[in-house]
């Protein structure tokens, strides 16, 4: 499924990994399913609740602990978009760190063409901060980056921080 995952329709929304095999992606894996996690950078499966598919990744993937902000990342498999997971993962990571981690902002960098995620983002309530033009040389050419954010007590006005 990461495999998959990574190179879903050859999209790879906003994601500059380099190309991994099958046998590179289960090496991670199993790396990953141990490790010590020293700080508030993870990643986590997103499954689906009535079978426990896995369907996608959600995570924080930069923090700036001091300053009380982190960056988060979403990938749900083609299969299974535009049925509510990545909405569900993205408000369950937001809520932990708000709520739990104590963070004050949460950052979104989003390729300009990436029109899903940017979908996503407005409507989880995150507002376009900033363009850094021509940010990225991706999949031939110069790409914008689109950065969007979202304040704790901004979160809580639209999803509360406390489960529903």
């Amino acid at each position: 499924m990461l495999t998959r995952l990574a190179d879903d329709d050859g999209r790879r929304g906003g994601r500059l990994d380099l190309p991994r095999s099958a046998e590179s992606h289960r090496a991670w894996a199993k790396e990953q399913a141990v490790a010590k996690c020293d700080d508030d950078r993870f990643r986590l499966a997103v499954e689906t609740t009535a079978t426990g598919e896995l369907v996608g990744t959600v995570g924080s993937h930069r923090t700036g602990p001091t300053s009380g902000w982190f960056e988060f990342d979403v990938a749900i498999g083609a299969d299974h978009r535009r049925k509510g997971y990545a909405t569900e993962a993205v408000v369950l990571l937001l809520r932990f760190m708000f709520a739990e981690r104590r963070y004050h902002k949460c950052l979104a960098a989003i390729f300009a063409h990436n029109e899903a995620s940017l979908a996503l983002t407005r409507r989880l309530g995150f507002t376009e901060e900033g363009r850094l033009r021509e940010h990225v040389f991706f999949a031939g050419r110069h790409q914008d980056l689109v950065m969007k954010g979202m304040l704790a007590d901004e979160f809580d006005q639209r999803h509360t921080m406390s489960q529903p």
